[in-house]
């Protein structure tokens, strides 16, 4: 791409800061960019926004259809882990950025250029998690944030936009941030910054308001073969699919809305509002799932990996030996998490109606209350003084202690 010192790789996604950031590299740094857009799902007219970038002066403009990579390097390692933020985040951007750095740094190396730039500003989490995954693939990269140096506010990059001819998506009376891709849809910025006031309908992009959902409830089967979703209604299909299906399956009954008051990296909390319906329910299918299979201190351990997982990744720490090592710890629990769990979708909420599994470790006979009951009370009771002998002991202590 000849001189790579006068290129840069921009993170390019059409939206407001990085359209302005093709013209603001150019007048201020005098670089050429070489814009990158990368389809992780949900995405349309890319062939517009690709020509959109070369009409505003990228010297080159490149699309990457890495939906399928999305799905098989990080939404499955993350559903093998149930991986939630705080217990409500399914990590929709936080998944996609470390995939969005690998195509930056591959596309770097393969061009010549020695810098990498993207939009991030200085207060949010994307800032981490682009600067991590960079320096992990190649310490070698510059980077460069435009938008955390100009110190401009979306008003002023609007203005900006106007003043150079930058056309963009966005109105000055709907300032909305909006990052979407195949596990789901993140909503910021605007009316959405009171936490007071609930969230207008226009923030939600494609679930329905769950007041107008179906009235009757709908049914769908999802098969895991080793902690994967593999059919929905016993149809095999490919993941990417998958996820589409029961994504707009939950929609449609109103499920898979989020609005949370977010805890960011960088110190501030924040008010996020998520759609993801088709990541929320194969999470609580698999979940689902593994309680069925999964020996009961396995499962415990594992519960706390998790949480360790999901602050890891929002943390930007993908590309980090300590992933590397959770991963794997994922990776051999999932061997037995096969089977069929059946959801059911209903008015916004989404519920395990039932399981079955070949590995299942639920005994009817051990389980029952009834006639077939082949428990060993008698067992019981022996194991109940010898696991109570130290509480018991240390009882006792105590009450000499006080001299009674």
């Amino acid at each position: 791409m000849g001189d790579g010192g006068k290129h840069v790789v921009l993170a390019y996604s059409g939206g407001l800061d990085t359209s302005v950031m093709i013209s603001w590299l150019k007048e201020k740094h005098g670089l050429d960019s070489i814009a990158v857009l990368v389809d992780a799902g949900r995405a349309s007219g890319l062939e517009e926004l690709r020509m959109k970038a070369l009409s505003i002066g990228a010297v080159e403009a490149i699309v990457v259809d890495a939906k399928e990579d999305f799905a098989h390097d990080f939404l499955l390692p993350s559903l093998a882990a149930n991986a939630l933020y705080e217990e409500k985040y399914p990590l929709v951007s936080a998944l996609s950025r470390p995939l969005i750095c690998k195509v930056l740094v591959d596309i770097a190396h393969k061009s010549g250029a020695n810098t990498i730039a993207h939009g991030c500003t200085g207060k949010g989490n994307d800032q981490v998690r682009f600067d991590l995954g960079i320096r992990a693939l190649d310490p070698g990269l510059k980077i460069m944030a435009p938008a955390r140096e100009w110190g401009m506010t979306r008003a002023d990059a609007l203005e900006y936009a106007a003043a150079h001819g930058i056309p963009v998506p966005l109105k000055k009376e709907s300032p909305y941030s909006i990052d979407e891709n195949l596990w789901g849809r993140a909503v910021e910025c605007g009316p959405l910054e009171d936490p007071w006031a609930e969230p207008p309908e226009d923030v939600f992009g494609f679930t329905a308001a769950p007041e107008a959902a179906p009235a009757e409830p709908e049914y769908v089967e999802v098969d895991f073969a080793g902690g994967e979703p593999v059919a929905l209604d016993g149809e095999e299909m490919p993941t990417v699919d998958l996820i589409g299906k029961i994504d707009a399956r939950g929609a449609a009954h109103g499920f898979g809305r989020i609005d949370m008051i977010e805890n960011r990296l960088v110190g501030i909390k924040s008010r996020e509002v998520y759609e993801a319906p088709g990541a929320l329910a194969l999470i609580k299918a698999h979940s689902g799932l593994e309680d069925l299979v999964l020996p009961r201190e396995l499962s415990h351990l594992k519960r706390g990996l998790e949480q360790k997982f999901s602050n890891v990744a929002y943390d930007g720490g993908w590309f980090d030996p300590l992933m590397e090592a959770i991963r794997a710890f994922m990776e051999v629990t999932q061997e037995s998490v096969t089977g069929t769990i059946r959801l059911k979708f209903y008015r916004g909420s989404c519920t395990v109606a039932g399981r079955r599994s070949p590995n299942s470790l639920y005994d009817l006979s051990l389980a029952t209350y009834g006639s077939g009951d082949s428990f060993s009370h008698d067992a019981a009771r022996g194991f109940c003084e010898l696991f109570g002998l130290p509480l018991e002991t240390w009882a006792k202590k105590q009450m000499v202690d006080a001299g009674r």
